[in-house]
């Protein structure tokens, strides 16, 4: 099995509660709250413990906050390189409304992470032993973290010939992309703007997809198309996974679920198309609990399942795409 570390830059505590009705000006009463480790590569984590991968989880933490945020991880087992920082870690909080089943999600600042703790965020990467098969870097850039620090992340994954498996979005995501990354996973809007184009569909995407791998800056894409499923697209293949229609509750985590079901199935060996068969399935199975709770195994188990016996036989890309 392959050796894993994610990497979290904007990580959070997840609150989730419900109330009745939203009602302004009132005071609401609110379920008993969960609470969880949130944040991107958090999360990849989480579903990578749940599938019965270990990783190992680097992230920064600060005040108390960051405190509990160690605590939430070490109760599920995870293994943990917090890097310090003066600011505090953040907290989000998500409300379902019962009387209409809304949800609403409350996203707080960051945490201001300076150039002294960036440093030392990449000094814990290089002391991790041995150096990791796949980084997974995943969620938003905190405040006061320039997007050139994603490439600095990039150029170390390449000295330690580590793969990297990338899930973010804006300028971060393009100074990876420059240096050259393994794996992206961007939504249709992320990829757009990488492409330098107003807007991208299901049909158009996978153009855009090869332009970058052919231009060597990635080998792999993965566009998520939320509900519809998502778009693999290498050298050689061009395929639309449909995602399964499920009852959703909550879509909170459900890209990184994604990220952590890829993750597992390529650690396992399997071939890129079920192993993003196996991301659908664990990004679908997310859809289906509520508030900010992750998959559950058993679920993503049984819609792979499904996703592998309807898989198709694999067919030829489609020359000329690019244009």
């Amino acid at each position: 099995m392959q050796h894993v570390v994610t990497l979290t830059l904007n990580p959070a505590i997840d609150k989730s509660t419900s109330v009745p009705q939203l009602v302004p000006d009132q005071k609401l009463q609110c379920a008993p709250p969960k609470v969880e480790p949130g944040g991107g590569g958090i999360n990849v984590a989480r579903g990578l413990q749940r599938l019965g991968l270990h990783t190992r989880a680097v992230f920064v933490a600060g005040g108390p906050p960051g405190d509990v945020l160690q605590q939430l991880m070490a109760r599920e087992g995870l293994a943990t390189h917090p890097v310090p920082t003066a600011a505090w870690t953040r907290e989000n909080l998500t409300v379902v409304d019962g009387s209409t089943n809304q949800q609403f999600r409350f996203g707080m600042p960051g945490t201001t992470v300076t150039a002294e703790e960036q440093v030392r965020v990449l000094t814990t990467l290089a002391v991790i032993a041995p150096p990791p098969d796949l980084l997974v870097v995943s969620g938003s850039l905190p405040q006061g973290m320039a997007p050139a620090f994603m490439g600095d992340i990039a150029r170390w994954a390449r000295q330690v010939g580590a793969k990297l498996i990338v899930d973010t979005s804006d300028e971060a995501l393009r100074r990876a992309v420059d240096e050259g990354v393994y794996l992206l996973k961007p939504n249709l809007g992320e990829l757009a703007r990488l492409a330098g184009v107003p807007s991208l569909d299901s049909a158009s995407a996978a153009a855009a997809a090869q332009v970058l791998i052919g231009q060597d800056k990635c080998e792999v894409v993965v566009v998520s198309l939320g509900p519809v499923g998502a778009c693999l697209v290498t050298r050689d293949i061009v395929e639309h996974i449909a995602a399964p229609a499920v009852k959703k509750q909550s879509t909170v985590g459900a890209g990184d679920s994604m990220v952590a079901g890829l993750v597992f199935a390529l650690c396992q060996g399997r071939p890129l198309r079920e192993a993003v068969r196996l991301g659908v399935a664990c990004g679908t199975a997310a859809t289906m609990n509520p508030g900010t709770e992750l998959f559950h195994a058993a679920d993503a188990d049984r819609l792979f399942q499904w996703l592998l016996h309807s898989m198709p036989a694999a067919a030829p890309i489609t020359r000329g795409m690019v244009q």
